[in-house]
């Protein structure tokens, strides 16, 4: 009887114990090297050619008129990231656009320069 309510207790004891994890141990430590991490993965922006940024453009226009689907590709914090959308206002003379993403549904307000490519979906 003795035994049981021993390994009982010893199991109720364990249970509530956190594992350790030696990375979490230390939060600084982690975001250092998370931060070295996020740093290697890092790219340059991509430069584009006046066919490539007229081409953009007229994408986004004929996207604007239609209210057609788009995939965005930017450059954002050393990283291409490609979204999926809708543009509903183009300012070529203020570098601008705005666009609504699909999974959100949230307005994003854009440097027309930050944009590597667009395509219908």
């Amino acid at each position: 009887m003795k035994i049981i309510k021993t390994t009982a207790l010893l199991k109720e004891g364990l249970d509530k114990m956190k594992k350790w994890r030696p990375f979490a141990s230390m939060p600084e430590q982690y975001i250092g090297l998370q931060e070295v991490i996020n740093k290697q993965l890092e790219v340059p922006q991509p430069l584009l050619t006046e066919e490539q940024m007229e081409q953009i453009n007229f994408t986004l226009i004929e996207a604007l008129h239609t209210n057609k689907q788009v995939y965005l590709t930017y450059y954002k914090k050393g990283q291409c990231i490609t979204e999926k959308g809708f543009i509903q206002f183009v300012d070529s003379l203020g570098n601008l656009f705005v666009f609504i993403d699909e999974v959100f549904e949230l307005k994003n307000k854009m440097k027309l320069s930050e944009l590597i490519d667009v395509r219908f979906t």
